[in-house]
């Protein structure tokens, strides 16, 4: 059975950067939507980024609008977070999930993904 693959969590201080990629143990990426998620202690789990089939519809939530960028590389093997001016709040389990097919925009709900991974911890300190 496939599994999505997150890496690149830890621990750091505010404002510094980390990279979170998501990759799938069958080796690709593509034909869907690939999103990051992350859950807060004792919060829901919420949509952060996501990015489509082919790369051309982004979207990201308000509250990392112009901090954080999603990208796929071209083989579609990998899709990766930057995550750059860090803040306390941003501290959450981040998760991949996948959502089969070919849509032109990349929003959607956490309903719309049927494959997830295990999720990597970020943690932010002030």
């Amino acid at each position: 059975q496939e599994q999505l693959v997150e890496s690149g969590g830890g621990l750091v201080q505010t404002g510094a950067s980390l990279n979170l990629s998501c990759t799938s143990s069958r080796g690709s990426l593509s034909s869907r939507t690939v999103a990051w998620f992350r859950q807060p202690p004792g919060k829901e789990r919420e949509l952060v980024s996501s990015i489509n089939w082919s790369g051309h519809s982004i979207y990201y939530t308000d509250p990392v609008k112009g901090r954080f960028a999603i990208s796929r590389d071209n083989a579609k093997i990998t899709v990766t977070l930057h995550m750059n001016s860090l803040k306390p709040d941003d501290t959450a389990v981040y998760f991949c999930a996948s959502r089969w097919g070919f849509y032109n925009d990349a929003s959607g709900s956490i309903d719309d993904y049927e494959l997830w991974g295990q999720g990597t911890q970020v943690t932010v300190s002030s």
